[in-house]
C-alpha cells in the first residue's frame, strides 16, 4: 500500500490546501493543529475567527497561523456570488439568491474550491452527506465522461507480521440502486482510487451468483455490468458476477471459477446496491479488523470528501490527506 508516508511525500513535493467547513467543531481543530506543524497541507477553516479561536483555545490546541475565512467578512465575496449566479444561470438564481446560498460554510467551502483558493474540500462532521454532496453537484460537477457521483472506502487491516492487508470497496454510501451502466463507471473510478493507494486492482463484481449459478434481476444487473465494465475499462482486471467467497478464497475459486485471474485473490468489491456496500464495509470493519477510510467521493472534477459524523480527529487528519492526495 502506498502509506501515508508515502502520500505524505507525494504531498511535500506539491503542497495543497484544504478547506474544513465545520471551522469551530474541536476534531476538525486537532487534526488542523497537527496539520500546521507540517509542510504538505494547509488547512482553511470556514467561521469567525473570534468563534473560530474561543474553540480551538477551549479544545486545547494552537492553531496560530491557520487560515480564518468569514463569509460574513470575505473581500472576495461578491466575485464568489457572480460566479456561483453564472455557474447556476440554469436555475435563474439571482445576486440575493446566491448571496444567501453562498453564505452556508459548505457552499462557501465549495466556492473555494471552485475558484482555486483551495485544492479540496473535507467536510461533513456535522453535516449530512447530502449537505455536503449537493453543492460540490452544483458547483464542481462530474469529470468529462462521468455520468455520476460514487464513492469508495479503502480498508486496512494490520497483519501479526507487520504487513498491511489493503482493499478497496465501493460503492457503500451515495448510489442507492445504480442500474448496470452506474456500475460499470463505480468500478472504473473505484479501480482508479485504489491504485492511489498501491492496489493493483483485481475487481470483483458482487452478487449472491458465481458465473451463472443464480437467476433474478440483481443476478441479470450485476452480470451486465461486468460486461460494460470490461467493454469501457479494457485495461482492468474485472470479473462477475461473484459470489463474495468466490472472490475471496482461491479453494472455493478453484471450484467454481476455475481459470479465472480475479476469482480467489479479489481486492477491489463492487456492491449490487447501497444496502450490501454499507452492511459489507461496516462488516469488515467491526468484525474483521479493517480500518475505513472513507467515504471517498469519485467522479467529481475536484476532491470533495464527507467525513462520518462520528469521526475523531484521527480520521480527520487521515482524511484530509487522502483528498488533499486526489487533488
Amino acid at each position: 500500500m502506498a502509506g501515508f508516508g508515502a502520500l505524505i511525500d507525494i504531498l511535500k513535493k506539491d503542497p495543497k490546501k484544504i478547506v474544513f467547513t465545520e471551522g469551530t467543531d474541536p476534531r476538525i481543530i486537532e487534526a488542523s493543529s497537527r496539520l500546521l506543524g507540517s509542510d504538505f497541507l494547509q488547512p482553511i477553516l470556514i467561521g469567525k475567527e473570534t468563534e473560530v479561536a474561543a474553540a480551538a483555545e477551549d479544545a486545547g490546541f494552537n492553531i496560530r497561523g491557520a487560515v480564518i475565512i468569514d463569509p460574513d467578512n470575505y473581500d472576495r465575496f461578491d466575485e464568489m456570488c457572480e460566479l456561483f449566479c453564472e455557474l447556476r444561470k440554469s436555475k435563474g438564481v439571482t445576486m440575493e439568491q446566491a448571496a444567501a446560498t453562498c453564505k452556508q460554510a459548505n457552499y462557501f467551502g465549495t466556492m473555494l474550491v471552485k475558484m482555486g483558493v483551495a485544492d479540496a474540500l473535507l467536510g461533513g462532521a456535522t453535516y449530512s452527506t447530502a449537505d455536503t454532496v449537493r453543492p460540490a453537484l452544483q458547483v464542481i460537477k462530474t469529470k468529462p465522461g462521468n455520468s455520476i457521483v460514487s464513492s469508495c472506502f479503502i480498508m486496512v487491516r494490520n497483519s501479526a507480521t507487520g504487513d498491511r492487508e489493503v482493499l478497496a470497496m465501493g460503492d457503500c454510501a451515495i448510489n442507492i440502486k445504480p442500474n448496470a451502466d452506474e456500475l460499470a463507471e463505480i468500478a472504473g473510478e473505484t479501480a482508479a482510487c485504489a491504485k492511489i493507494f498501491g492496489i493493483d486492482p483485481k475487481i470483483a463484481m458482487l452478487s449472491y451468483s458465481t458465473l451463472g449459478s443464480g437467476k433474478g434481476e440483481d443476478v441479470d444487473k450485476m452480470r451486465e455490468a461486468t460486461a460494460k465494465a470490461k467493454e469501457k475499462y479494457p485495461e482492468l482486471d474485472i470479473e462477475g458476477e461473484l459470489q463474495f467467497d468466490a472472490a475471496v478464497s482461491p479453494r472455493v475459486a478453484k471450484t467454481k471459477c476455475p481459470g479465472s485471474t480475479v476469482a480467489g485473490h479479489a481486492n477491489t468489491f463492487i456492491f449490487p446496491d447501497i444496502n450490501a456496500g454499507n452492511i459489507g464495509y461496516k462488516i469488515a470493519q467491526r468484525l474483521g479488523g479493517f480500518d475505513a477510510y472513507g467515504p471517498i467521493l469519485l467522479g467529481l472534477n475536484a476532491p470533495i470528501n464527507d467525513l462520518s459524523r462520528g469521526c475523531n480527529a484521527q480520521e480527520v487528519y487521515s482524511m484530509a490527506i487522502i483528498t488533499a492526495a486526489l487533488a
